[in-house]
């Protein structure tokens, strides 16, 4: 068993021959793909955190924009680190205001954290940037909207209200628990 790594090599063989099979027609080897490409369609892949490399090479190749920051903050959401994706979604709402994606994301981490006002207004504003073509941000608003009624049913069930006169033509708002 020993000798068979005694074996000699032959090292002058040139890179093709050692490469295996051919380069398929038509590709370059010189041609490299963008980091944000690349972390797309790991994403599509579920390999958020090789993903998550991409993205952050892609940002050192073409500089930090909102499609970066939204990647970014897609991949740590889906990773489950939601504070993170929450900075870096900020951030990209905050440079790239007229950014549909980012703003949808952000809403997305939003809803996860359970701050569902903040997240419809997200959405809203995903909506408006984005004109209402995108059927996506559309249903996320509506779970938006579904999470804040059920939120504000569960609140009316928890505690009993009652309306206060406060004084002249006002009310206070009461909540007994």
């Amino acid at each position: 068993m020993t000798l068979g790594a005694c074996q000699a090599t032959n090292f002058s063989l040139t890179p093709d021959e050692r490469s295996g099979p051919p380069v398929p027609i038509g590709t370059q080897r010189t041609q490299s793909v963008d980091g944000l490409t690349v972390g797309h369609r790991l994403m599509e892949a579920q390999e958020f955190e090789l993903a998550l490399t991409a993205y952050q090479r892609a940002a050192s190749e073409t500089g930090v924009n909102a499609e970066v920051l939204s990647g970014m903050g897609s991949a740590n959401l889906r990773l489950g680190r939601l504070q993170q994706a929450r900075t870096l979604l900020e951030k990209a709402v905050a440079q790239y205001a007229n950014s549909a994606s980012a703003w949808n994301n952000f809403g997305v981490v939003l809803i996860n954290l359970g701050d569902y006002q903040q997240a419809r207004q997200a959405f809203r504003v995903a909506f408006g940037v984005d004109n209402g073509r995108s059927e996506l941000i559309r249903q996320n608003l509506i779970l938006a909207n579904r999470l804040i009624d059920e939120q504000l049913v569960e609140i009316t069930r928890e505690y009993d209200f009652s309306l206060v006169r406060y004084g002249n033509g006002s009310y206070l708002l009461l909540g007994n628990k």
